[in-house]
């Protein structure tokens, strides 16, 4: 049979199971601190309208009316007794709550009531002889020590339908363990935990069918009730006869007890069950066969299982596979795992960067847990189940539990917790560590198998996930590292423009102050700052693009501007002597004149550092030449300075992230090179001890006539 179709408690606890009377919840309060008294009853019945009308019937019938008909509470009462007002109540509120189960209307219950009023008189009794002060206690034990029956055929009506009827005895406890996974003991005491008693009410349901020799040192209820099953249902010669008197020596009554206390209850079984207006007529009459379980072919049963893990597993990594980011795929993960195994809550412990420890990972409402970790050298079972890729199960009460195990069973609020490797590949991830009742865990041990495919499918969604973010991660760095190599290049480019409009405020100081013309010197000014507020709005570009403008430029009137911005002022040393020599034709290339306006600046500045107080500049124009069938116009910008060593000329064109050590070493050629490129150029270095010169080839605008000769224009010694 298939595990999820057939786990009774999943059923149980979706069920409509009515809930205690609350009446019968107040008894029971006031009973145990042993305060009720008349008034209380009183007061505490006339709450219950129908209760009430119970209580007016049974004091007003032949066997309490005397003299007058009683129309009030209180005179009823009195006429009934408190011990017979107990039992009235309790009988009538657990008969009123279970006849109203799923299925009761349908199904012959007077078999049922007979035994389990039987059953409560006897441990009524029972109790009242060994002085147990809890009396009706014992008496809603006895009535409620079966009730798991009824919640078994309330739950599952096809699989428990003909064994309802069955004997009450081990082979039936056997039969719905192995159809059901869940005995009527287990299921009627998980039923009454529900009501939250301060009683050992619940356990003397559990353990009404264990063996005696078990029970010698157990609570008092629990042996009260367990003889009351024996007697409710014993025939003089059965086999039980031997556990009948066992049962009678755990309570410490003689054979005789037993057999005035089993005389008197067959009595007061027929009165109880006139009061209360039930029928127990042909209960005995009813057969009760033993206990059936239908023949199951185990190999048929493992292969539909596999079958099924398959098609789970599949669809479970079909879902993972949908999930968008790591948290929703984390929330994925344990909602699937809640439903297919049942945990009632599950958290994800991931291996952190160094491998060394498991960290938890924050998922739904379970934040906390990212504080939460395990070393992985430390040993203990969640550690293990993560290192050996096998499923590790846990209990609360294990010897060799250690502190992270104690806090995961706090954490979960749990008595077991189940390990799920999380794993594929050969690689481990970390592990699921899920919490379930202990009566789950032979049922998850079944499925041990699947439980490790869902953590292979999860394994494997998670990885992919890892690896998205981090691929996430390194195009964030990426990013961040392209700004910062484009703002180092704004912030040198920018002092370029700014050291000239510098200058030139000095120049212009000194003009005005003798009153000269300045119209060119403001013509400079108003460039160069346009010039840095491009620059910086370039910042937003991360993106070069990889050719050149449309627009043509004239290399000599660029050429003119770079040396006007040099005349007349303080940056070129007097010793410095600079020469632009261009063609009397026209030369232009396809590109942008700020672009290459910025190529010559950067050129001519390093050269000025190259030669220091002393030296020469010159700017020159050389042609066309043809490469790879393109035509290039060559221009030439050298220095007579004392050249560069080997190894900056090796990383001539590289940027460097420190600042300058040593001549033409720094972040101003790499920016040119990009800028050359920038407008579809290129360019090469010469250097010696007899200087430098950068020849860079522009793409021109279109085929040039013969060059004629040079025209000069110098600036000596400015």
């Amino acid at each position: 049979m298939q595990q999820t179709d057939h786990d009774i408690r999943n059923r149980l606890l979706i069920a409509r199971l009515p809930a205690m009377p609350q009446i019968l919840i107040k008894l029971l309060e006031h009973l145990q601190a042993d305060d009720l008294g008349m008034a209380e009853l009183a007061a505490l019945i006339s709450n219950d309208a129908g209760m009430t009308a119970k209580i007016l019937a049974v004091a007003n019938s032949s066997a309490y009316h005397r003299v007058q008909r009683q129309v009030s509470v209180e005179p009823a009462l009195m006429a009934l007794g408190t011990d017979m007002i107990k039992t009235l109540v309790i009988s009538e509120s657990v008969f009123q709550t279970f006849n109203n189960f799923p299925h009761s209307g349908s199904t012959d219950l007077r078999a049922f009531w007979k035994t389990s009023l039987t059953a409560a008189v006897i441990a009524r009794d029972v109790a009242k002889r060994m002085d147990y002060p809890h009396v009706e206690e014992a008496y809603l034990g006895g009535l409620l020590h079966n009730v798991g029956r009824l919640a078994l055929l309330a739950t599952a009506p096809k699989e428990y339908a003909f064994n309802f009827t069955a004997r009450d005895d081990e082979d039936l406890c056997a039969v719905e363990q192995r159809t059901l996974q869940i005995t009527h003991s287990e299921a009627g005491a998980w039923l009454i935990e529900r009501w939250h008693l301060d009683s050992f009410l619940a356990d003397s349901v559990l353990y009404h069918h264990e063996p005696i020799e078990r029970l010698e040192a157990a609570h008092p209820l629990i042996r009260i009730v367990r003889l009351a099953h024996l007697m409710s249902h014993h025939d003089a010669g059965d086999d039980e006869g031997a556990a009948l008197g066992d049962g009678a020596a755990l309570c410490g009554l003689a054979q005789d007890e037993v057999v005035a206390i089993a005389a008197a209850a067959a009595r007061q079984v027929d009165k109880s069950a006139a009061h209360l207006g039930i029928d127990l007529a042909g209960a005995d009459d009813i057969p009760t066969p033993p206990a059936y379980a239908p023949p199951s072919d185990p190999v048929r049963q493992r292969l539909s299982e596999e079958v099924r893990n398959l098609v789970l597993v599949s669809e479970v990594g079909q879902n993972f596979a949908r999930q968008h980011g790591e948290a929703g795929l984390l929330e994925s993960m344990t909602r699937s795992a809640r439903i297919l195994f049942d945990f009632d809550n599950a958290v994800i412990l991931l291996e952190n960067p160094t491998g060394q420890a498991l960290v938890g990972m924050p998922s739904g409402g379970q934040q906390r847990i990212a504080e939460f970790s395990i070393p992985l050298n430390k040993g203990g079972a969640v550690a293990a189940a993560a290192l050996a890729h096998k499923p590790a199960f846990v209990k609360r009460d294990a010897q060799s539990l250690g502190l992270a195990e104690e806090q995961l069973f706090r954490l979960l609020g749990t008595d077991s917790l189940v390990c799920v490797p999380l794993a594929a590949g050969g690689r481990s991830l970390g592990v699921m560590i899920g919490g379930l009742a202990a009566w789950q865990v032979p049922a998850c041990q079944k499925r041990e198998r699947f439980m490790q495919a869902f953590g292979s499918q999860a394994a494997s969604a998670l990885a992919a996930a890892l690896a998205e973010r981090g691929q996430a991660h390194r195009q964030l760095a990426h990013a961040a590292e392209e700004y910062r190599e484009a703002s180092r290049r704004v912030v040198h480019e920018v002092n370029n423009p700014l050291s000239i409009i510098k200058n030139y405020l000095s120049v212009l100081d000194n003009k005005l102050a003798r009153r000269e013309p300045v119209v060119g010197e403001m013509s400079i000014l108003n460039e160069e700052i346009d010039r840095v507020g491009q620059l910086i709005n370039g910042l937003a570009d991360l993106q070069p693009s990889t050719g050149g403008d449309n627009g043509a430029t004239n290399v000599a009137r660029v050429a003119d501007d770079v040396l006007r911005l040099f005349r007349a002022t303080e940056f070129v040393p007097a010793g410095v002597a600079m020469t632009v020599s261009m063609p009397d034709t026209s030369a232009e290339i396809e590109g942008d004149a700020d672009v290459l306006k910025q190529i010559l600046v950067n050129l001519v500045k390093n050269a000025i550092e190259a030669i220091g107080s002393h030296g020469k500049i010159d700017i020159a124009n050389r042609g066309h030449v043809v490469r790879d069938r393109t035509l290039y116009v060559d221009l030439v910008v050298a220095d007579n300075g004392p050249g560069m060593s080997q190894e900056v000329l090796a990383n001539l064109f590289s940027p460097v992230r420190s600042a300058k050590e040593g001549q033409h070493h720094g972040l101003g050629l790499s920016i040119v090179h990009g800028l050359v490129k920038k407008i579809g150029g290129t360019i090469t270095c010469r250097s010696s001890p007899a200087g430098t010169s950068f020849e860079i080839l522009l793409p021109a605008r279109s085929p040039a006539g013969a060059v004629t000769g040079p025209r000069s224009r110098a600036m000596d010694s400015v």
